[in-house]
């Protein structure tokens, strides 16, 4: 093989292997999720709570049940941040997955929980909008814009909770 052949075939093989990590390192945007917000469901005294009220500050929708271990764990936590977060333009809004306004006032008034706890029975559609698989407790974190930012699924330590809402809050 001449040198030139051998020297044209190197700098085939340069150009490809550079042809594939540029494309490698190349990918398309992530989607753009728009949080579902257009709902009014009752709160657990029975007053009407548009979600679309919430536009234009973060917020964070907790999904829960009465009869979830994990959920119940979790509560104390998020009132927690909820109040630590407050200043920062915050709203968590627990969403009972399927129990009763009186289940979901003893459980309020148990954990001491002062953000607003709404009733999600009867309200398959907004669940299910919201990314509810059968796995609780389900947090959605929808950004000021009304994007989603993410999802959170089982329980989190309160640093990687601070760390999500000083992200989300930014």
């Amino acid at each position: 093989m001449s040198t030139k052949g051998g020297v044209a075939i190197a700098l085939a093989a340069s150009l490809l292997a550079i042809a594939l990590v540029v494309r490698a390192s190349i990918r398309p945007p992530e989607p753009v999720e728009l949080a579902t917000l257009d709902y009014t469901v009752a709160d657990m005294s029975g007053a009407k709570v548009n979600l679309a009220s919430y536009r234009g500050k973060p917020l964070v929708i907790n999904l829960w049940a009465t009869w979830c271990g994990p959920c119940r764990l979790e509560m104390p936590q998020l009132e927690a941040l909820s109040a630590k977060f407050k200043d920062r333009g915050l709203t968590i809004v627990g969403l009972s997955v399927d129990d009763e306004p009186e289940e979901i006032r003893k459980v309020a008034e148990e954990f001491k929980i002062t953000y607003p706890m709404l009733v999600g029975l009867g309200q398959g559609d907004l669940i299910q909008g919201l990314g509810y698989q059968n796995s609780l407790p389900l947090s959605i974190l929808i950004r000021a814009d009304g994007t989603v930012a993410g999802r959170i699924t089982g329980l989190m330590t309160t640093g990687d909770w601070e760390r999500k809402l000083q992200a989300l809050t930014r």
